[in-house]
């Protein structure tokens, strides 16, 4: 199923303790589709949760380190309880999803208060987003990422695993349940593509 950083609004769950949050996880990894709907949500606002804490803790102009959000949202959420990492694997997509979502809002916010300043291409040199990229590169990366999932919905998941959640070519195999040669693979191949994707990019004024 090809994965939208677009999802339509839904209301903001309750909070959940770590027991509850692992019996959610092991749901969804079971195949429950009621599970997998209440996981995003979940992740999305305890991440807005951390997001907002950091920026208000910082001086203005501060950006997010989406990666550390991520897994801190992981020990806020789950503790040490012990999951298997097919379980985890759906954390960290939903997470995954969640953080890209967010930065995407973010990034329109911040376009529509400050133009100009010019765009310089995003650069996908690193395995993992260390720190939140100027609006227009993140919202070209979000678009091209689009057209990839379009064409290849398990590479741009390899792609949302790796670079905004942070996870190793070992963890993202075990997440998608393929090997690691195979993540190595789509991993190259999906950073050249995107290089050229957004090398034709060309930028917007809305």
């Amino acid at each position: 199923m090809t994965q939208s950083a677009h999802p339509e609004a839904v209301p903001t769950p309750p909070a959940r303790s770590p027991h509850e949050v692992t019996l959610l996880l092991n749901a969804a990894s079971a195949g429950d589709p009621k599970a997998s709907a209440e996981l995003l949500p979940l992740v999305y606002e305890e991440l807005r949760r951390l997001a907002r804490a950091r920026l208000g803790a910082e001086a203005p102009g501060q950006t997010l380190q989406p990666t550390a959000l991520v897994h801190e949202a992981y020990i806020r959420l789950v503790g040490d309880c012990d999951l298997q990492w097919n379980s985890r694997g759906h954390f960290f997509g939903a997470a995954a999803l969640a953080m890209r979502r967010i930065l995407v809002e973010r990034a329109r916010h911040r376009k529509r208060i400050k133009h100009g300043g010019g765009r310089r291409r995003v650069e996908l040199n690193e395995d993992a987003m260390v720190a939140e990229p100027p609006p227009d590169d993140l919202l070209a990366l979000d678009e091209a990422l689009d057209k990839l999932a379009a064409i290849d919905d398990r590479k741009c998941r390899v792609v949302m695993l790796r670079y905004f959640a942070g996870l190793s070519i070992e963890e993202t195999a075990a997440a998608l349940e393929i090997s690691p040669a195979t993540v190595k693979t789509d991993w190259a191949f999906s950073r050249a593509w995107l290089h050229r994707a957004l090398a034709d990019h060309v930028p917007t004024d809305d």
